[in-house]
């Protein structure tokens, strides 16, 4: 499965094959339910996550998330870094079965980024198809990730593809792509972590359905942490522990707690022979603060339990 990380300078994306146009005044309309866009699914093929990724419930996240997938509601995940989105899109993506386009989003990327511009190579010059307008033509989940990085006026190309209308305008090559039937748009953020000048519209955020993601019950991590580094139940339980001491510390003197994604990072360190003690200095202590006494304070909380 790939992921796209558009730049300013472009990205590069498979060129889609031209299914036969239709008319519509001055503009070309692409059905999705044209045959040619349909023999052309393969081209999506690529993106399909292979093998089940590991995610372990925590709610009744899944079942929503499949029924606002029934009626193609886009979605909108919202929670703390490292506590496990991605891999909730992914897994979904997998149970549905449909392919996975991934944007890593970012504040140089541009309305072409994700729609697509006119290449010259050797032959001349060629339409290439963005992220989007892949997922939108030929049927698949596209996830704009940490969209909150992306400037708004970027951003705002989703709209006619996030309500009623379900259409990707594209002015540039004057055409307009009809969603595929199996179209979704999937975005996430975290909502404390940014700005006020980086938070979404509400003109953004009232086109998607949402789902709140927050760190799992102690047991849940554990068992996660556990199940993804390779440590024992007790030293993954150990690790939530530390977690949970420096959750606390949000706001008086730390930015961000130590996420699930580093607890499986330090276990996966302790898995392969690195003492708990340098592998939580590594993994948990020195990435998210700066300060020494806060290294200090966390120092010790790793040693309470290593």
């Amino acid at each position: 499965m790939k992921t796209y990380r558009p730049r300013q300078a472009g990205f590069v994306s498979p060129e889609a094959p031209s299914p036969t146009r239709y008319s519509s005044g001055h503009t070309e309309v692409r059905p999705a339910n044209d045959r040619s866009a349909a023999s052309h699914a393969s081209e999506l093929a690529q993106y399909l996550v292979p093998t089940e990724p590991y995610y372990r419930p925590v709610s009744d996240e899944v079942t929503l998330f499949e029924a606002a997938y029934s009626v193609r509601m886009p979605m909108m995940l919202k929670g703390p870094t490292g506590c496990g989105k991605t891999r909730f899109v992914e897994y979904m993506a997998w149970r549905l079965g449909k392919p996975l386009i991934t944007v890593a989003c970012n504040e140089d990327m541009t309305a072409s980024d994700l729609v697509g511009r006119y290449l010259l190579d050797t032959d001349g010059t060629r339409w290439q198809d963005g992220p989007l307008a892949l997922a939108a033509r030929y049927g698949g989940i596209c996830y704009l990730d940490e969209v909150v990085e992306a400037r708004q006026d970027t951003t705002v190309v989703i709209h006619p593809l996030t309500d009623a209308r379900r259409i990707l305008p594209l002015e540039r090559k004057g055409e307009v792509i009809e969603a595929h039937p199996d179209f979704q748009v999937v975005i996430s953020y975290n909502p404390g972590y940014q700005s006020l000048m980086k938070d979404l519209k509400q003109s953004t955020k009232q086109r998607f359905g949402a789902l709140d993601f927050s760190y799992p019950e102690h047991e849940v991590e554990a068992e996660i942490v556990a199940h993804e580094s390779g440590v024992s139940t007790q030293d993954a339980a150990n690790l939530v522990h530390i977690a949970e001491r420096a959750r606390n510390l949000k706001g008086h003197g730390l930015d961000e707690g130590i996420s699930t994604r580093m607890l499986i990072y330090a276990g996966s360190l302790m898995a392969a022979g690195v003492p708990a003690l340098s592998a939580c200095r590594v993994a948990l202590v020195r990435p998210i603060t700066d300060d020494p006494d806060m290294r200090d304070a966390l120092d010790a909380a790793v040693s309470t339990y290593f």
